[in-house]
C-alpha cells in the first residue's frame, strides 16, 4: 500500500478541462505506459511486461478514487482496479513464458488456440460477467456494473491469451473496449476513455500482425514426386 500511495504523491497533480472535470496526470501517465507495452506486445518484445506493470499500478491508484485520496472527487470503479491487480498477476506469468520462449532460440510464436480453449474463454467471459456484478454492485462500483464486470473478465482472458501466444486476445481486447469506452466516460475517467478508443484501432492492427506472423511460422510442405527420368529396375536390372 506505500508504494500505491507515494505514486499517488508523486503524480497527484491534475489538470482542470472545460465544463470543470479534472484530469489526473498519473491517469495519463499509467495510460502512456500501457500503450508502450501494447505496442511492445504486438511486436513480441519481453520489455512489454515490465512496462505494462508500472502503468498497472498508476493506474490502480487512479480507479481506488477516494479509497487512497479523499479529494478525488471521481467514483471508484472497482473492476477497473481489481483488474490492474489481475494484470500485475499475469504479467508475471506472461514474462515468464516469454523469457522461456527467448531462452528457446526467439520469440514466442504466435498461434491459434485449440477449440477447446476457445469455447472456455465465451463461457468463462459470461459467467465471470454474470457472478462478478452483484459482487461489485454490492462494493460499491458504479453503474452500469455489469460494464465493469465484463472489462475486469474481459482484460483477464485477454492478458492471459497474450502470455500463452493465442491470436485471439486481440479479439477479446477488442470485446472490452466496446464496452468499456462508454463505461470510463460516463464516469468520468475521459484520459482513459480517450485511450480505449485509440485501443479499439490499435488491436485490429495487433491483430492482423499477429495472424500474419503465425502464417509465416508454418513450414512450408513441399510435395516431392519422382524423378521421371529415374527408371526403377527390378533385382535383376531389368
Amino acid at each position: 500500500m506505500e508504494i500505491l500511495r507515494w505514486l499517488v504523491d508523486a503524480f497527484n497533480s491534475q489538470w482542470v478541462l472545460p465544463g470543470g472535470q479534472s484530469l489526473l496526470i498519473r491517469e495519463v501517465v499509467g495510460n502512456v505506459f500501457g500503450l508502450a507495452s501494447a505496442l511492445g506486445g504486438m511486436r513480441r518484445k519481453i520489455w512489454a511486461w515490465p512496462v505494462g506493470i508500472v502503468g498497472n499500478l498508476l493506474l490502480l491508484t487512479v480507479f481506488l478514487g477516494s479509497i487512497l485520496n479523499p479529494a478525488h472527487s471521481l467514483p471508484n470503479l472497482l473492476g477497473q482496479a481489481g483488474r490492474q491487480i489481475m494484470f500485475i498477476a499475469v504479467a508475471v506469468y506472461g514474462w515468464i513464458r516469454w523469457r522461456q520462449a527467448k531462452a528457446d532460440g526467439g520469440q514466442l510464436t504466435p498461434r491459434w488456440a485449440p477449440n477447446s480453449a476457445r469455447v472456455g474463454l465465451v463461457v468463462v467471459m459470461v459467467i465471470g460477467t454474470i457472478a462478478l456484478t452483484p459482487l461489485f454492485r454490492m462494493l460499491g462500483s458504479w453503474e452500469p456494473v455489469w460494464a465493469d464486470a465484463w472489462t475486469f473478465v474481459g482484460s483477464l482472458l485477454a492478458t492471459y491469451g497474450m502470455a500463452k501466444g493465442w491470436t485471439e486476445f486481440w479479439l477479446i481486447w477488442i470485446a472490452v473496449d466496446v464496452v468499456g469506452v462508454p463505461l470510463l466516460f460516463s464516469s468520468g475517467y475521459y484520459a482513459t476513455g480517450f485511450m480505449y478508443v485509440f485501443y479499439g484501432v490499435f488491436t485490429a492492427v495487433g491483430f492482423v500482425v499477429w495472424w500474419r506472423a503465425h502464417a509465416n511460422a508454418k513450414p512450408k510442405i513441399e510435395t516431392i514426386l519422382p524423378d521421371p527420368r529415374v527408371v526403377k529396375t527390378d533385382e535383376n536390372g531389368q
